[in-house]
């Protein structure tokens, strides 16, 4: 998990000390990061314009934009597309291989011969 420190002003300070001290948060950082989800989760725009940002200066990966983003990878490379970013297609190197392969191994995939008969093109 990532660590932030930032300045805001007291009263603001004091309503999230508030919400602690009345139990609504386990502490400060627990309040910060519900106020910053809650954001994304209602202001769609920035949340995409963020992951466009991120890609366009390489600091992350197409896949990791459409999850920022919150939308699957074709739609992810047409926002990029609308932006006028240049996609980067392939591996860069072998931390980032490393890394797909990674995320390749967790997927689960819905197998609809599951129950072991022959799919019809057997």
């Amino acid at each position: 998990m990532a660590r932030i420190t930032g300045s805001y002003p007291d009263d603001l300070d004091l309503l999230i000390e508030g919400t602690v001290e009345a139990g609504v948060f386990g502490g400060k950082s627990d309040a910060l990061r519900e106020f910053v989800r809650e954001y994304f989760e209602h202001h769609e725009n920035e949340r995409i314009a963020a992951a466009v940002a991120l890609y366009e200066r390489e600091q992350i990966t197409l896949g990791d934009a459409a999850r920022l983003a919150a939308v699957d990878r074709w739609t992810m490379r047409d926002i990029l597309r609308e932006h006028g970013v240049e996609l980067r297609l392939g591996l860069v190197d072998e931390d980032d291989a490393a890394y797909e392969a990674e995320v390749a191994s967790e997927l689960e995939f819905d197998d609809a011969n599951s129950d072991g008969g022959e799919s019809p093109t057997e």
